[in-house]
C-alpha cells in the first residue's frame, strides 16, 4: 500500500510514511473487509460511516505539518484508524466522535492495540475540545459548510487546521487554515475531496426524517408521468423519436458498463434513429483503433491485417459482449447495398489505446509515406520503454524526472495535419483513421501525465478528447452528419447538474449542450437491483455481481417506488408539467462503472445530481441482468473478418 498508493502518488513525508507502515489498517475494519484493507479505497464501518482511503489520510496528515511534541485534535474518530496514525507522529491525540457506538468501539480498539496517547470523546466535534487546547493541529474527517469557529479559536498560533468545506453536504474542497497570530488566519485550498457530512452545531443540521405526505407523492408523480416499456425489441418508440425531433447529437447513457437491458435498449433507440431520423454514425466510449475494426466490418471496408486483437484490454466485456455483437450484425446488414457515402459508421471516442494507436499510425505511414514513417518511429520511440504499462510513463515523469514526450507526439500530429490534403486525396477514410490515432497518442500522453496531478484535470482532458473526436467525425461527415453517442451516464449527462460540476469537472454531455443547445438530446438510464458484469479491482477478472437495492435518498428509489417495472420518463417535454419542478431538488444517483464494490456503495458509487438538468429523458428498468461476454467459441462459423472473431 505504501509504495503503490502513497509514494507513487507523491507522498514524501517520512514521518507520515513510517506511521502508516506501523498502523495495521485491517484491525480497523470488519473482518470480512480485511482483504481490502490495503486498497486505496474508503471502506464502510458502523453507523453508516466510512474509514477514509489511505491516500486521503496521508495527505491530510502531511498537511498538518506535525512534530513529535505536537498536540492534535481530530473531529470524526470513526474506526480510530486516522487517530492511530496521528499518534505515531504527535505526542497527544484528542479525537471526538458524534456516534456513541463508534466512540465506544474506537476506544476499545485503540486501547487493545496499545495506542495510549489517543483520547476519545463522544460529543459534537464542531465545538472542539477546549479543555485540552490550544492544538498544534486540528483535522476534520467530515465536510462542513464552513470552518467551525470554535475550532479556529482552539488552534494554536502557528498551528494548522485541515478541513473539507463545501456548498453541499457531499462535495467539498480540502482547506488548510494556518493561524498566523492571535487574530489572523491564512487559508489555502488543497484540492477537491468527498467526505460524509459534518453534523453538529457548527456544521450541517441533523438530516430530517422523510416528510409524510410529500415523499409518497413523488413516486406517484413518476408513475403518472412515465411511459411504460414492455418488450425492448417490439416496444413502440414513436413518442420518444418525436421528442428527439431534429437533434443532431443524441447521447445515450448507461448506469453501468455491464447491464444487458441498458445495451439492448440503447441499441434499439439507435436503430430507430438511423432508420427514421437519418443518423449517420455511432460513436462509443471505446478506443478508436479497436472500434475501427467494427467500423470496417459494418461498412464492408477492406479489413487490414494487424498483429493485435480488438477489445482484449480490460475491461473486455464492456464492448465484447453479445448485445454489442447483435447490434454490429444489424448495422452491417443495414449498410449492405448502400453506397459507401451512405453507410452508417461505428467509431471510438476514447484515448486509452496509446500504443495500439502508435502502431496504427506507423502502419498507415509505412504504406503511404515511408520517409514520414521513419520520422514517426524515431519520435514515438520516446514512449517505447513504457509500452507494457502506459500509466507507469506518467508516474516516471512526475516522480522520477523522466523526460516528457509531449513535443515529439505533438510534432507528429502537426506533420499529419500539414500533409492532410495530399494524404486525403489518396484515401480519405484511411487518413482520418491515422490522424485520429495520432490525436489519441498526443492526448493520451497528456492524460497519463495528468493522472498524477489530480482527477479533475485528467477527467476533463479525457472528456475534452472524446468531445473533440465527436466533432471531428461530424465535420468529416459533412453538414448532414448526425451522431448517436454511447457512453456512461457520467459522460453523457450534463455534468453541471451533478457533483462533478461542483469540483470543476465537465463531460461530453455538458460540452454538447453548450455547443449544440437543444440540438443535443441526453438520455440517462437507471435500475434498482439485479446483476451486473463488473470487477472488484482495476484489471481484475469480470464477475457477475448482485446489485444492491437502491438507496432510500436516491432517484432510483423514487423510480422503484413508482411500481412500474420499466418505463421512459420524458423530462424535457414531460407528460406532467410539474415533473421537472418536483424532481429538481438534488438527490443521490448511482453510477456503476467497470468496478463495483457493493460494500462501499454509498461512498464509491453514489453522487448528488439534479436529474431534470442532467438528462432530457430517463429510461428505467427496475430489475436488470448482466451482459454476456463473448468468448472465442461464440465466434465459430463467423467469417474471419468479423472483428470479434479471435
Amino acid at each position: 500500500m505504501i509504495e503503490r498508493h502513497l509514494v507513487a502518488r507523491g507522498v514524501r513525508d517520512e514521518a507520515v510514511l513510517r506511521a502508516m507502515r506501523a498502523v495495521p489498517r485491517e484491525a480497523f475494519v470488519a473482518g470480512e473487509l480485511a482483504e481490502f484493507a490495503y486498497e486505496d479505497a474508503p471502506l464502510p464501518i458502523e453507523a453508516g460511516q466510512t474509514i477514509s482511503q489511505p491516500y486521503i489520510v496521508a495527505e491530510m496528515t502531511v498537511a498538518l505539518r506535525l512534530g513529535p511534541e505536537s498536540r492534535v485534535l481530530e473531529v470524526g474518530t470513526g474506526s480510530g484508524y486516522a487517530a492511530a496514525v496521528l499518534s505515531r507522529i504527535a505526542r497527544e491525540v484528542y479525537t471526538i466522535e458524534r456516534h456513541a457506538e463508534l466512540a465506544e468501539a474506537a476506544t476499545r480498539r485503540l486501547q487493545s492495540l496499545g495506542y495510549d496517547n489517543v483520547h476519545v470523546r463522544h460529543g459534537d466535534g464542531t465545538l472542539g475540545w477546549p479543555e485540552h487546547g490550544p492544538y498544534d493541529g486540528i483535522v476534520v474527517a467530515a465536510g462542513g459548510p464552513d470552518v467551525p469557529q470554535p475550532l479556529l479559536e482552539q488552534l494554536a498560533v502557528g498551528g494548522n487546521l485541515v478541513v473539507p468545506i463545501g456548498a453541499t453536504p457531499r462535495e467539498q474542497t480540502l482547506v488548510r487554515v494556518t493561524r498566523t497570530d492571535a487574530e489572523t488566519y491564512a487559508r489555502e485550498n488543497l484540492g477537491a475531496v468527498r467526505f460524509v457530512p459534518l453534523i453538529g452545531a457548527q456544521g450541517w443540521p441533523v438530516p430530517e426524517a422523510p416528510r409524510i405526505g410529500r415523499e409518497p407523492a413523488l413516486p406517484k408523480l413518476v408513475r403518472e408521468a412515465a411511459e411504460p416499456i414492455g418488450d425492448i425489441e417490439s416496444e413502440d418508440l414513436d413518442a420518444l423519436v418525436d421528442r428527439i425531433g431534429d437533434a443532431r447529437v443524441v447521447l445515450i447513457g448507461e448506469a453501468s458498463h455491464g447491464t444487458s437491458e441498458f445495451y439492448r435498449m440503447r441499441a434499439r433507440i439507435t436503430r430507430e434513429l438511423i432508420l427514421r431520423r437519418g443518423f449517420t454514425l455511432v460513436a462509443i466510449e471505446g478506443d478508436w483503433p479497436d472500434v475501427a475494426h467494427i467500423d470496417g466490418w459494418v461498412r464492408h471496408l477492406p479489413m487490414p491485417t494487424v498483429e493485435w486483437s480488438p477489445f482484449t484490454r480490460f475491461p473486455t466485456w464492456m464492448w465484447r459482449n453479445t448485445d454489442v455483437e447483435q447490434f454490429a450484425r444489424w448495422l452491417r446488414q443495414h449498410n449492405e447495398g448502400a453506397i459507401p457515402e451512405r453507410r452508417v459508421g461505428f467509431h471510438g471516442l476514447d484515448l486509452y489505446s496509446l500504443y495500439t494507436s502508435i502502431a496504427e499510425v506507423l502502419r498507415y505511414l509505412d504504406g503511404i509515406d515511408p520517409a514520414a514513417a521513419r520520422v514517426a518511429r524515431e519520435r514515438y520511440g520516446c514512449l517505447t520503454p513504457w509500452q507494457g504499462d502506459p500509466a507507469a510513463y506518467g508516474r516516471a515523469v512526475v516522480t522520477q524526472g523522466y523526460r516528457a514526450c509531449e513535443s515529439e507526439v505533438v510534432a507528429m500530429l502537426r506533420d499529419l495535419l500539414e500533409r492532410r490534403l495530399d494524404y486525403m486525396r489518396r484515401d480519405g477514410d484511411r487518413f482520418l483513421d491515422a490522424l485520429q490515432n495520432a490525436r489519441v497518442v498526443a492526448n493520451a500522453e497528456q492524460y497519463y501525465r495528468a493522472m498524477y496531478y489530480g482527477s479533475v484535470h485528467s477527467w476533463n482532458l479525457r472528456d475534452q478528447h472524446m468531445f473533440e473526436t465527436l466533432q471531428v467525425l461530424l465535420a468529416f461527415g459533412g453538414a448532414d452528419a448526425k451522431a448517436v453517442v454511447w457512453a456512461h451516464n457520467s459522460h453523457v449527462g450534463n455534468a453541471a447538474a451533478t457533483e462533478m460540476g461542483v469540483r470543476g469537472e465537465f463531460n461530453i454531455g455538458q460540452l454538447a449542450r453548450t455547443e449544440y443547445g437543444n440540438a443535443a438530446f441526453n438520455i440517462g438510464f437507471g435500475t434498482d437491483r439485479g446483476t451486473v458484469a463488473a470487477a472488484t479491482d482495476w484489471d481484475g477478472p469480470m464477475e457477475v455481481k448482485r446489485v444492491r437495492p437502491s438507496h432510500a435518498d436516491s432517484y432510483e428509489r423514487l423510480c422503484h417506488d413508482s411500481g412500474v417495472a420499466a418505463f421512459l420518463l420524458p423530462i424535457r417535454a414531460p407528460r406532467r408539467a410539474d415533473v421537472r419542478d418536483e424532481l429538481m431538488a438534488p438527490r443521490l444517483e448511482r453510477a456503476i462503472g467497470v468496478i463495483y464494490r457493493p460494500d462501499t456503495e454509498l461512498a464509491s458509487h453514489y453522487f448528488q445530481a439534479a436529474l431534470p438538468v442532467q438528462f432530457d429523458e430517463y429510461v428505467w428498468f427496475d430489475e436488470t441482468r448482466a451482459v454476456t461476454p463473448l468468448v472465442t467459441a461464440s465466434s465459430r462459423g463467423v467469417p474471419e473478418t468479423y472483428p470479434f472473431g479471435l
